[in-house]
């Protein structure tokens, strides 16, 4: 039994210890426990709005609990850190005072003090986890630089080794194939040092060829001839990187497998084998030698086949993940969203392994029901429908949680045979494009002509460059004339707006047809990296519309805009009416950047009738159709006032007409148009009884530029006995657009043998 002396020295240095604990917590000196030793991982996200997927509020999950960081004494060495916990490689700037809108639940962090190099945020000095006299006015941003770190897998700790396998590449050895792109066999190499390696197939199985295509941008690997391999590869010299690689297949990059490092002299190892061959299948977009109108034909088959798509994203392979089920089109919930599931997605839809598993709704947010929760795949099921999930409940997930991805493709070279010039930034500049060999050797440059060069044009140029989408797509590029290139070449560009490449459009071929060849009129383009993405709410029309007659004498400020049918000009003014189809209309914008209209406010037009400014012509298209497409009436109605009607619960509106104020929607906020307001509405008085639909077309003239232009229609099955009309079976689809027709009419589609 110990002495009472015993017991009074150890309590009187328990409390002289916890006093010195409370002093250095006050004084800000002490580091934080390391990760490791707080038990579950820290969690790291970027949250907030307006932001992009690589920038915004930096949230933290410690103790089981969201919470955000204060600005105090943040710096560029803090947001390294933090970016790199987030997969990045590194930080370009931070924001302060809570830019991208206040978050919620604890501050955990305050007066964070990184010295940069640190491998956890735990690492770094601080106040302490929960200490903080902040609020959260002060929550702290980061700007990551849009570069992942090479093999990053959606953990905590970024483990840094000095032996890494970070690119890789299919080296071609017959003669004919190093042309062709994209290159599907050939020898794997690693980078090593200033160039490159082989891998020792001693060992090598059909599993780690899954990975490698997969890496390149293919879905599946198949046999390659080795004996012809090894023949052609004995008179060659080797120096070996790797070996013993044993893949299970379902990695997402070679460096997440079992490998050995060479050691020493690596020219005279691998005497049991060669270096290894893979050969890969492309999926149905990158089949070589396919023209593009045959790829857009398996493009048709393959959606009309599949029940999984990607929408949202700017090029091929990314996007939000929707799925149809009871031949309704949702979206995924990102919980338990991972590498694995999203490389499933990417194989059954023709690419490679995933390189992003996206959460937060990086890619927009979806509408309607949301089909799938909690997907697990092992990452070797043919299909997502193939892996376990659980069932939406209400209060499981919103659309802020959808699920997207960023799938390895295939590289095509497109983005060498065009390029821009004379732009502020790299994002914008007049369109020049490769025709072969120049006098000096490389390739030489010419001009498109912008006569008919629009948005959708744009934005395959901007797909094309890997810079996005398209803001603008410019037909006069006299203020950017900084280059030498004054020769027009080509003409008469007409793209969908889905090709990957301009050569994939349609134009007029070898054949200059240009009304205006001076280089002040060549086409150009503003690229961004986010898009709006407008999308009616097709319920809220079933359930407004109705039939009004309406007198003529109240409708001479319709009159005026052009919205009444075409007799009722022979009308007998102001005597009698017009019957007109009366609905209202809410248009959200479901996108990654706002909606504003293409013409800046000194060039709105002013309506003196009914005393306001249109920002677009036609905002609107309406359009009352047989059920075999043919067209009995139509109306439209100009952006008399684009603005904020009403948002989600954690936006702020932004855009308010009263007072000439700005015009435009926010992400997350959606426009209302009453069923009272005028020329919100199609003439309907010269229609007979009958079947029809009713189409509404949003932004029908592709004025401004949206991450996906397919969701900007919505039809009704319409039901008309000449006095009263039912709507009913509303939803969003294609339209029977006539003027996507137009565009193609007058040019037959051949490819310019010129380009690249």
């Amino acid at each position: 039994m110990r002495s009472s002396s015993a017991w009074a020295w150890q309590e009187l240095l328990a409390l002289l210890c916890s006093v010195w604990l409370w002093v250095c917590a006050a004084q800000h000196t002490g580091p934080t426990p390391t990760a490791q030793s707080q038990g579950p991982k820290l969690k790291f996200r970027l949250a907030g709005y307006p932001r992009k997927h690589n920038e915004g509020r930096i949230e933290v999950f410690y103790n089981e609990e969201w919470g955000t960081i204060c600005d105090d004494d943040f710096t560029l060495a803090n947001a390294h850190v933090l970016c790199r916990h987030l997969g990045f490689v590194a930080a370009t700037g931070w924001a302060h005072s809570a830019k991208y809108g206040k978050g919620i639940g604890r501050v955990w962090l305050d007066n964070v003090n990184c010295g940069g190099s640190e491998k956890s945020i735990a690492d770094c000095k601080s106040r302490g986890w929960g200490n903080s006299d902040c609020s959260h006015e002060e929550d702290a941003g980061v700007i990551c630089k849009d570069e992942h770190i090479p093999g990053y897998v959606d953990s905590n700790v970024i483990e840094a080794e000095q032996n890494q396998v970070e690119e890789l590449r299919l080296r071609p050895v017959v003669s004919g194939a190093r042309k062709r792109l994209p290159v599907t066999e050939g020898v794997v190499e690693v980078r090593y040092k200033e160039g490159w390696a082989q891998i020792c197939d001693e060992g090598w199985n059909p599993k780690n060829n899954r990975v490698v295509c997969g890496m390149m941008g293919f879905p599946a690997e198949k046999k390659v001839n080795r004996n012809f391999y090894k023949l052609y590869l004995e008179r060659q010299q080797l120096s070996y990187r790797l070996h013993s690689v044993a893949c299970t297949g379902n990695e997402v990059h070679i460096s997440m497998c079992p490998f050995e490092f060479y050691k020493g002299n690596a020219t005279a190892a691998c005497k049991g084998g060669m270096p290894a061959v893979v050969s890969c299948m492309p999926g149905p977009l990158f089949t070589t030698g396919s023209s593009p109108k045959k790829k857009q034909q398996q493009r048709q088959q393959q959606q009309g086949q599949q029940r999984i798509r990607l929408k949202g994203g700017a090029k091929a392979g990314e996007g939000r993940v929707e799925v149809l089920k009871n031949s309704e089109w949702g979206t995924v919930c990102d919980d338990r969203w991972n590498l694995l599931t999203a490389s499933v997605v990417c194989r059954e839809l023709g690419f490679g392994s995933a390189k992003e598993a996206l959460t937060g709704a990086r890619m927009g947010q979806g509408m309607g029901p949301i089909h799938m929760n909690e997907v697990q795949c092992t990452g070797l099921e043919m299909s997502l429908w193939s892996c376990p999930y659980k069932n939406i409940t209400a209060e499981d997930c919103k659309h802020s949680e959808d699920a997207g991805v960023r799938c390895n493709i295939p590289y095509m070279g497109y983005e060498t045979t065009i390029r821009l010039s004379g732009g502020r930034s790299r994002f914008e500049g007049r369109v020049e494009v490769a025709l072969g060999t120049g006098s000096s050797g490389g390739p030489a440059w010419g001009l498109i002509c912008g006569d008919g060069w629009g948005t959708l044009e744009a934005m395959v140029a901007c797909r094309q460059l890997g810079l996005g989408f398209a803001n603008h797509g410019l037909q006069e590029t006299w203020y950017w004339d900084a280059s030498n290139v004054t020769e027009m070449v080509l003409s008469g560009v007409r793209c969908a707006g889905h090709e990957m490449a301009l050569s994939h459009c349609q134009h007029h071929g070898n054949s200059l047809n240009c009304k205006r060849t001076d280089t002040r009129f060549a086409a150009g383009v503003i690229c961004s990296e986010t898009a709006s993405d407008l999308l009616l709410h097709a319920p809220l029309v079933q359930e407004t519309a109705y039939i009004e007659d309406r007198p003529l004498h109240m409708l001479y400020c319709a009159a005026e805009e052009n919205c009444l049918s075409s007799t009722a000009r022979n009308a007998n003014w102001p005597y009698g009416h017009r019957r007109l189809l009366r609905f209202s209309s809410q248009i959200h914008n479901n996108g990654r950047a706002d909606f504003r209209p293409k013409a800046g406010r000194h060039s709105w037009v002013w309506h003196e009738c009914h005393r306001h400014y249109h920002s677009m012509d036609i905002f609107t298209h309406y359009d009352l159709l047989t059920p075999n497409g043919t067209k009995v009436a139509e109306g439209h109605k100009a952006s008399f006032c684009l603005e904020d009607t009403e948002c989600q619960e954690d936006v702020a509106k932004r855009y308010e007409c009263a007072n000439f104020g700005e015009q435009g929607i926010t992400v997350g906020c959606w426009d209302l148009y009453r069923h009272d307001i005028d020329c919100q509405w199609i003439d309907i008085t010269d229609v007979r009884p009958g079947n029809y639909i009713l189409q509404v077309v949003i932004n029908p003239n592709y004025e401004v530029a949206e991450s996906d232009f397919t969701n900007n229609a919505m039809k009704c099955n319409c039901k008309y006995d000449g006095h009263r009309i039912w709507v009913h079976n509303c939803h969003i689809g294609d339209a029977f657009s006539e003027e996507a027709n137009k565009r193609f009419e007058q040019y037959p589609g051949q490819l310019n043998n010129q380009i690249v």
